[in-house]
């Protein structure tokens, strides 16, 4: 049987991450690819890693984003970008490629998005065209110096500025003549603030401690504003040493036009039209799915390294011979470094296949939810609590939605279904709902299951993992995938979005046809594991409604928010199922779509079999946690009955007796009389709990040919072919 002939290149790629068809896309991936894999892999093999502080050697890197077109990639082309439409996708992308080789210079290219990205998602039409043309490279006869930016959100409270919601930063009126616009006094102190060494300008979180201005706001500091604009010390990371991070301090005067989004005057209060929170809402549910790609970045960059390592482990030694298995295949010649790396790959994908489809969803979202803000603008409805009314009217129609999109066409009313998609409300609660789940899950999984697999990955290089001249750069990237799991809000942020979007009605709607779509998958495709996903699936939905109205032992309600034991476990569950789930459509869409591509029509068959047992290995490791964590809820906050307890009895299976466990032939030498212990306590019983039972013990079974997968996988492991050297230095 022909197994697997090369690792997966860009022409997969495409079809799998649905841009086969974006030429603009493929030239960024490119384009992206040759920074990554020259300056940026020739800075980490110099050692620039090695020191804290923005130098002249790290401050090349921003000339080969400018030239290579990524400092671009954020601007839209009426502001001099070359991407028309929403660019979560165009960034994901860019972001993977600068990850594949290090992190840090992903991250020194991305905050300058991130500091642009207040002034674009809620900025005025003036800010937005202010700083977008001064963000974008001089074009040829232009003279003048491109605007830098840096997003200035956390504080220096104890430990580490992780806290958005905690503001020390202040913003007072300082004169305000009247028929005039107010000028306004911000201090602010920053922490863990990226890109701060170069930053022209800075776009700042802070809080009114004015009377004269209502609640908080984000405003832009520029370094020419009269006052304080010190760059502040540098942050002795442990990582991502090629982005600058630093802890400055300003105290600056600016005009009130510099409030991000405008504002209006009411009874001589200064309103600023969005707060700080809904700024860094609407900016961070689209940079955390970049972030989680980051980590993915890695874990499939590895595989190559660590597939190297492993064959020529032996080679070199005079008693191991060319052409012998020792020389071939050296650790590959055991299944435990096989069996560990297919654990590796299989993250990679799954967390790929989550990030980009969350990336791909915002892409689709974006225009909606412009439509959304310009329809409550013209109906008069405001932001907040009056927008989330509106919202909750178009559930219903949003679930209606749904269930005629899975009726068959002869038999739904066809009108009704076409004037259901049509509606951009519909549509957008739709996508909100989703989004809303992806985004944190993105965040929560790629990086904090990522960052273990990564771990995972540097063990399988043996000594060599922890070098500095690991091949791969693997232990960089080990440590880098730390602080990503920490970027815009460590795992318990991720998880406390999560417990309150999971139980969206809009979102479990769709996730009940999720289950259903992978029994139809499972029917036609059964090596995927789609069947062992939809069992998952079926018992974390069970779970969920079960624990919302179920107690502990002490009648102290589950599901709630304080509960953090229950709610934020259930949504790590979740993220298990997510990922596999895009893991199995993208190697659908693979197998539909390769055959129209003839560069990689051949070799088809081999690659789509070795991606679907992937498939089948992750979906049996997720099946294994979700299992794992539901029946530890379902049943871990029951009391256990002790004997003297009401409903007590014994156990129905018997213990062997002591003796026999040890030498069982005792048993039988003492005539054959068997003699049972008694058990140490009453069993525990299921009342209520029989449909749970029946489903876990279902999920068991639908783990069957999972090893089976993983064994095949492992075999092309050793056959694969591998370039004779990474395409970028070590």
């Amino acid at each position: 049987m022909e197994t697997l002939r090369t690792l997966p290149g860009d022409d997969v790629r495409q079809i799998m991450w649905r841009f086969a068809d974006r030429y603009d896309l493929q030239m960024l991936v490119q384009s992206t690819r040759s920074v990554a894999r020259g300056p940026v892999a020739r800075l980490v093999a110099e050692g620039a890693r090695n020191s804290h502080e923005w130098n002249q050697q790290k401050g090349e890197l921003l000339k080969a984003f400018d030239e290579s077109g990524l400092t671009s990639v954020f601007m839209d082309p009426a502001h001099g970008g070359f991407i028309e439409g929403p660019k979560n996708l165009a960034l994901a992308l860019a972001a993977f490629e600068l990850s594949w080789v290090d992190g840090g210079a992903a991250t020194c290219s991305l905050a300058g998005n991130l500091a642009l990205a207040p002034i674009h998602e809620c900025g005025t039409a003036e800010q937005r065209d202010t700083y977008m043309r001064r963000a974008m490279p001089p074009q040829p006869g232009e003279d003048r110096q491109i605007w830098r930016g840096a997003f200035a959100l956390t504080e220096p409270l104890p430990y580490v500025g992780v806290e958005t919601g905690l503001l020390s930063g202040k913003i007072r009126v300082a004169e305000w003549e009247e028929g005039k616009e107010p000028l306004l006094q911000v201090d602010k102190r920053g922490r863990f603030i990226t890109n701060i060494a170069f930053a022209n300008f800075v776009t700042a979180a802070v809080d009114s401690a004015d009377p004269r201005i209502k609640g908080s706001c984000m405003v832009i500091l520029k370094e020419t504003d009269p006052g304080v604009f010190d760059r502040g010390s540098t942050t002795r990371k442990l990582v991502h040493q090629l982005s600058s991070t630093g802890d400055p301090v300003f105290s600056l005067k600016v005009p009130a036009t510099r409030i991000i989004g405008g504002y209006v005057v009411k009874d001589g209060v200064i309103v600023p039209r969005y707060s700080h929170g809904e700024v860094i809402e609407a900016v961070f549910r689209r940079t955390r799915v970049t972030v989680g790609l980051m980590t993915a970045a890695k874990l499939l960059s590895a595989i190559e390294p660590v597939i190297r390592y492993a064959r020529g482990r032996f080679r070199g030694a005079e008693s191991i011979a060319p052409g012998s298995p020792r020389y071939e295949l050296g650790l590959q010649q055991r299944e435990d470094v096989l069996h560990r790396l297919l654990e590796v790959w299989a993250t990679g994908e799954a967390s790929a296949s989550l990030g980009f489809a969350a990336a791909r969803l915002f892409d689709e979202l974006d225009p909606l939810e412009r439509q959304k803000d310009a329809l409550f603008e013209q109906q008069g409805i405001g932001g907040g609590t009056a927008q989330f009314r509106a919202l909750r009217r178009v559930q219903k129609d949003a679930l209606e939605c749904l269930a005629l999109s899975v009726t068959p066409p002869q038999e739904r009313d066809e009108a009704r279904f076409v004037a259901l998609q049509a509606d951009p409300l519909v549509q957008f609660v739709l996508l909100d709902s989703l989004a809303n789940v992806l985004c944190p899950a993105v965040k929560l999984w790629n990086t904090g299951h990522g960052a273990n697999m990564m771990r995972e990955a540097v063990s399988l290089m043996g000594g060599y993992g922890i070098t500095e001249d690991c091949p791969g750069f693997l232990g960089h990237k080990w440590m880098d995938a730390q602080l990503e799991a920490t970027y815009e809000g460590p795992e318990a942020v991720q998880r406390r979005q999560l417990t309150l979007t999971m139980t969206h009605e809009v979102f479990l709607g769709r996730f009940r046809l999720w289950i259903q779509e992978m029994r139809e998958i499972a029917s036609r495709r059964p090596g995927t594991g789609a069947c062992t996903l939809a069992t998952a699936m079926q018992i974390w939905l069970w779970t969920l409604n079960h624990l919302q109205t179920a107690t502990d032992a002490d009648g102290g309600k589950l599901y709630h928010g304080t509960r953090q034991g229950v709610t934020f476990a259930l949504a790590d569950a979740l993220c298990w199922l997510l990922a596999v789930r895009y893991q199995i459509l993208d190697v659908l869409e693979l197998e539909a779509k390769g055959p129209e591509n003839p560069a990689i029509a051949e070799g088809l068959v081999p690659l789509v079999s070795f991606l679907t047992d992937l498939c089948h290995v992750q979906a049996a490791r997720a099946a294994g946690e979700v299992g794992r964590i539901c029946a530890e809820l379902v049943h871990g906050y029951n009391r256990h009955p002790a004997w003297d307890g009401a409903g007590s009895g014994a156990c129905g299976a018997e213990e062997p007796d002591a003796s026999a466990v040890i030498l069982p032939s005792i048993g039988s030498a003492a005539g054959g009389a068997e003699i049972h212990l008694p058990k140490a306590g009453p069993c525990v019983r299921f009342d209520g709990l029989e449909e749970f039972v029946k489903l876990r013990l279902h999920l068991d079974g639908c783990l069957t040919g999972a090893r089976l997968a993983k064994d095949r996988a492992a075999a092309a492991l050793t056959t694969v072919m591998i370039p004779e050297a990474l395409d970028y230095p070590r």
